[in-house]
């Protein structure tokens, strides 16, 4: 289940890749601050994007935006 939550995982995978913010942003067609609004968990990004934020960063869905259940409201 996609949720809105702080990403972490995002960044992470971005700092692993010394990519930032804006390049990831260039490379799956969204502006710099839509990436920091999903990173910080003010956007809810479509399946398209995260798919795209995936390919580019080497993950699955899972890894990036799964959510615990621990973390779920």
């Amino acid at each position: 289940m996609i949720v809105i939550a702080k990403n972490l995982r995002i960044k992470a995978a971005r700092a692993a890749m010394d990519m930032s913010q804006k390049a990831l942003a260039e490379a799956v067609g969204v502006s710099r601050q839509t990436m920091n609004a999903i990173e910080q968990g003010d956007y809810n990004p479509t399946i398209k994007l995260c798919r795209a934020i995936c390919r580019v960063l080497g993950k699955t869905l899972d890894e990036l935006f799964w959510e615990d259940d621990e973390h779920e409201e």
